[in-house]
């Protein structure tokens, strides 16, 4: 499958800057559609939804498209995609709720890939209920966590298992699925942070085994908001605080307040903009299958840049790349000896390249890897990126390093 970058470059406004974004893992940016959508919802007629109306409708209509366009792209079933206004808040609401039934002698996994959102939030709730936190280690010489790192520290007394699909740090992989496997083995339930996964993969939330699978949608050309999938009949299980006057329905029970109608509008336009990426589909193809088609074209046309820019980054003198893993999204960690990371992420903004410096809330895995609380230069590639931005950037970073 194919995927030429420049034929959606004219789609971004923000692209006709001139500037490089090379942040993809902090937000990518936006399409006109997707700023259409949120405008043209917004601007209505709008109201409270219902389908007593014109302006009721649209409320509804724009709550259900969200619900069928995130069940579509997850691969998951549309009652059971909750809309939150970040995954760090649907991650703690998660954890508020599941740790009501935990106590002493429970156990929770966490591991040291992980952003902090998929950390804390346990690592609270445990503390609360009177809980152990289990930690499992990755292995810093190859970024590599592994289903025995998963297995030291489970236990029959497990009751959640918290991991990343892909490591927005140093973009790791991790064999979610077979990590599904072991929790489910002991009757733990996995929940997965699915954010850097979700816009360099195909996402199969039943394939991979998620319990709870979270993703942002600001990741992947969308606004600013947070997805949570999860199987309904699970969800019926879970009693979260809420009004007594407000839906007690899944999924329903989990979003507080009146749902904000056009960022669930903008997130359905995403989910069409990706879903129209890469070859043309079959005639009569359905929404997931040019989604699955359009992440198998995104996906190889981000693994050439990666080797084109990380085959540059090698050439570089003092260049230490600490994304290694064998399988891992197109995100690179790189430091350089004798050269402070921030120093060059600001020497790059100068020359209109973004590719900011830090440890970007993955703060035990930049700690792991021996980087401390300052991280390194990350760059990561998003689809509008191309071949001549890879160049530039590196001819850049040549002369803040003085290469001749």
């Amino acid at each position: 499958m194919t995927f030429d970058a420049q034929t959606i470059r004219p789609s971004f406004p923000a692209l006709a800057t001139g500037t490089a974004f090379f942040d993809g893992p902090g937000g990518t940016q936006t399409p006109l559609a997707v700023g259409s959508a949120i405008a043209s919802t917004l601007t209505g007629p709008l109201s409270i939804r219902g389908t007593g109306s014109t302006s009721q409708q649209n409320a509804e209509d724009a709550v259900t498209g969200f619900r069928s366009a995130m069940a579509d792209l997850l691969g998951a079933e549309e009652r059971g995609i909750v809309y939150g206004r970040s995954a760090t808040q649907l991650t703690y609401d998660l954890a508020n709720a599941l740790s009501a039934g935990w106590g002493p002698g429970d156990e929770v996994v966490v591991t040291r890939l992980d952003h902090d959102a998929n950390i804390r939030p346990w690592m609270q709730a445990a503390d609360r209920a009177g809980a152990t936190v289990r930690w499992a280690d990755f292995d810093p010489a190859t970024g590599e966590l592994s289903v025995p790192d998963i297995a030291a520290v489970l236990s029959e007394r497990t009751r959640l298992v918290a991991v990343t699909a892909a490591s927005n740090l140093i973009g790791t992989r991790p064999p979610v699925a077979a990590i599904a496997r072991l929790a489910h083995s002991v009757g733990a339930l996995l929940y997965v942070d699915g954010v850097h996964y979700t816009p360099h993969a195909s996402v199969d939330v039943a394939a991979l085994g998620a319990d709870f699978f979270v993703c942002s949608a600001y990741k992947f050309f969308g606004p600013h908001c947070g997805i949570l999938a999860s199987a309904p009949a699970l969800l019926e299980t879970i009693y979260p605080d809420k009004l007594v006057p407000s839906s007690d329905q899944v999924p329903e029970r989990f979003e507080l307040g009146t749902l904000p109608y056009e960022t669930m509008a903008g997130v359905t336009a995403a989910v069409e903009f990706l879903a129209g990426l890469g070859d043309a589909a079959p005639a009569g193809a359905s929404r997931r299958e040019r989604l699955i088609r359009s992440s198998q074209a995104l996906e190889h046309h981000e693994e050439t840049l990666r080797g084109k820019l990380e085959a540059g980054l090698a050439e570089l003198p003092g260049a230490r790349l600490h994304s290694r893993a064998a399988v891992r999204t197109p995100t690179v960690l790189v430091t350089f000896t004798g050269h402070d990371t921030a120093d060059a992420s600001r020497h790059l903004c100068k020359q209109g390249i973004l590719a900011p410096a830090g440890s970007f809330y993955a703060l035990e895995a930049s700690r792991h890897l021996g980087l401390g609380d300052r991280g390194g230069l990350r760059i990561g590639l998003a689809p509008y990126n191309t071949v001549d931005e890879v160049a530039r950037l590196l001819a850049a970073l040549r002369v803040f390093l003085r290469v001749t």
